[in-house]
């Protein structure tokens, strides 16, 4: 039997902005995890538009892991040792910075 653990890394009286697999885990700071329906009861209005809050804030930092995870397909690292994932993490991160700067620059001219 698999037994799932909930960790929560938010500090006390941090806005802790999750998406909806974290629906029901407790929270050590400002709870802003998004709803989920369960069966038998949809979303209200209320809680749609607070969820769409939220997804405008989580916005602003999940677009630099979807970019590492679809344009540099580096979703899954196969390495053996810490060093080397850290290593491969940096030159992820080099790479999206490169990407975001190559963007910005298209865009303004």
């Amino acid at each position: 039997m698999c037994m799932t653990v909930k960790i929560d890394l938010s500090k006390e009286g941090e806005v802790a902005y999750k998406d909806k697999g974290y629906f029901g885990a407790p929270c050590k700071g400002y709870n802003a995890t998004m709803d989920r329906s369960v069966r038998g009861r949809s979303l209200t209005v209320k809680q749609k538009l607070r969820n769409k809050r939220i997804a405008r804030k989580r916005a602003q930092w999940e677009r630099p892991y979807a970019v590492i995870k679809n344009i540099f397909r580096s979703s899954h690292q196969i390495v053996t040792t810490t060093i080397r994932q850290h290593t491969k993490n940096i030159f992820s991160c080099f790479n999206y910075n490169l990407h975001q700067l190559a963007t910005l620059q298209k865009n303004t001219s």
